[in-house]
């Protein structure tokens, strides 16, 4: 529904962040390498870019082990590669991406996001692990999160996608019903979850981030007027 101004009202943006909002450590792999002092081409493992070369993640796809579980092992084997005990994922992204994380912003998401608040959507984040895996002071070092009005972080709540009540505490953060809001996020069963939460969803495609974007603001009812793609 619009608004006398032609603003969107009582609508909703909810995005999931690593690989949504940011470009995935899959894709930064050279970016990684020049800043642990890598040899070029050292990072072999390519997530859903090559599923078939990387058993372990077929193994979290298959949700044998969790989110977590695939990040923290890829942390230790890169610490081991430079000589360190890395014991979090935050010691990797820290490492991995520098004093700046705005540089691994997807310009796409820089676009859905403008479109979507200038639209008068309301935006919100739902991570399972955003200062878990960026540490706590991320959110001071990356001026794009002041543009969201929700931040629900698992890592403070202790409740993770896909479970019912993350979707139902970030709906209420907003104060929007579930059918109001559109849902984007990477990883199929975050996905289903929203969906069995009555909540309109994109399953986002890390190789497509500007079809998936612009899927969700159609879905949402927002015109962008500029295309979204890098």
């Amino acid at each position: 529904m619009e608004n006398a101004s032609g603003q969107l009202s009582g609508k909703a943006l909810i995005l999931d962040f690593g690989g949504v909002v940011t470009r995935t450590l899959f894709e930064t792999h050279a970016m990684t390498e020049q800043a642990l002092g890598l040899t070029r081409g050292t990072l072999t493992w390519r997530g859903p870019f090559a599923p078939d070369t990387d058993p372990l993640w077929a193994s979290m796809q298959r949700r044998e082990i969790s989110e977590r579980d695939y990040w923290l092992a890829r942390a230790r084997e890169v610490g081991f590669l430079v000589g360190e005990d890395w014991t979090t994922m935050a010691e990797f992204v820290r490492r991995a991406r520098g004093a700046d994380p705005d540089l691994v912003i997807r310009p796409e998401a820089r676009t859905a996001i403008a479109a979507a608040k200038a639209a008068g959507a309301r935006l919100a984040i739902l991570s399972n692990e955003l200062d878990l895996f960026y540490g706590a002071d991320f959110r001071e070092r990356l001026p794009l999160l002041a543009d969201f009005d929700v931040i629900v972080d698992a890592t403070h709540s202790g409740i993770l996608k896909p479970d019912p009540r993350a979707y139902a505490d970030c709906l209420n953060a907003l104060g929007v019903a579930s059918g109001d809001a559109v849902f984007v996020d990477d990883q199929s069963k975050n996905v289903e979850g929203a969906r069995a939460a009555g909540i309109p969803t994109i399953h986002f495609d890390v190789s497509e981030p500007g079809a998936s974007f612009a899927e969700a603001l159609a879905l949402l009812g927002v015109s962008s007027k500029e295309p979204v793609h890098a």
